[in-house]
């Protein structure tokens, strides 16, 4: 009997990581593909680069809100809008804008 549940526990070791791979796997490739979506953008005033993604497109949204502006893809803004809010955007972080970052 105690080589039954040797070998039980054995191959539940084996299989419970083999199972769980491809979950693991799944989730990095979904980092990787959202990191080649996102673009990136360089802030000369602060010398400091901002990666466009789900997370700064919400923010984004709440500047366009707050300044009573009409949504603009921000890609398309000239560069005077594009420092203004990433002026705004030092001063309000995701945690003061409320934004789930999981």
């Amino acid at each position: 009997m105690p080589r039954f549940w040797n070998a039980a526990l054995l191959c539940a070791a084996l299989i419970v990581p083999i199972a769980m791979a491809p979950t693991t796997l799944r989730g990095e490739d979904q980092k990787t593909e959202q990191k080649k979506n996102a673009r990136t953008y360089h802030d000369k005033n602060h010398n400091d680069d901002h990666e466009w993604n789900s997370h700064e497109d919400k923010a984004y949204r709440v500047y366009v809100k707050q300044n009573h502006r009409k949504y603009r893809d921000f890609s398309k803004l000239n560069e005077s809008d594009q420092q203004a809010y990433f002026d705004w955007r030092h001063e309000h972080s995701d945690a003061v804008l409320k934004i789930d970052i999981h």
